[in-house]
């Protein structure tokens, strides 16, 4: 299997997860905070459904420069918008992945807003870190959220308080 191919599968595999926590977004509580220096619920939803979308410019361009003003954070007005962003994101990334060699993964590509380098590394890594490992992270973040407003968890890895594996 290539590294594309491998990237491809993981990322649909884990969207599988991050799509049922977002499907129990409620719309009625997306301005709501955890915490006056917490996101909003909408904001990290939202944040969570565009992260996908950098797998474009990592596979496409040679940097994305936040402060060249091309990137728009992503707020949903509604749980449905929330939902057809992120499945058009994961469509688009896994299409872009299956046109890539693994050659092109190993090319140097860099993140950064003005002179502010955030990454700089090989396109693979780019994918993994920002697509994967971020999604991850901020879907822990949103699991503590829907949490705290008592909406039920979903399975992630392995079973919640509220549902086994596979249901």
């Amino acid at each position: 299997m290539s590294v594309c191919e491998s990237l491809a599968a993981e990322l649909q595999q884990e969207a599988k997860t991050t799509r049922r926590l977002l499907e129990r977004v409620p719309e009625g509580s997306f301005g709501w905070k955890p915490h006056e220096k917490s996101m909003s619920l909408g904001r990290l939803a939202g944040h969570v459904a565009e992260l996908p979308s950098l797998i474009a410019p990592a596979l496409t361009q040679d940097e994305l420069n936040f402060a060249a003003g091309n990137f728009q954070p992503f707020v949903p007005s509604s749980t449905a918008e929330l939902l057809e962003k992120f499945d058009g994101n994961i469509s688009t990334a896994v299409g872009l992945l299956g046109g890539q060699s693994d050659e092109k993964l190993n090319e140097s590509w860099q993140l950064r807003s003005g002179e502010q380098t955030f990454f700089k590394g090989p396109r693979a890594t780019a994918v993994r870190l920002l697509a994967l490992n971020h999604v991850v992270h901020h879907r822990g973040q949103l699991s503590v959220y829907l949490r705290l407003l008592d909406v039920a968890v979903p399975s992630i890895y392995g079973p919640s308080a509220d549902e086994a594996p596979g249901s």
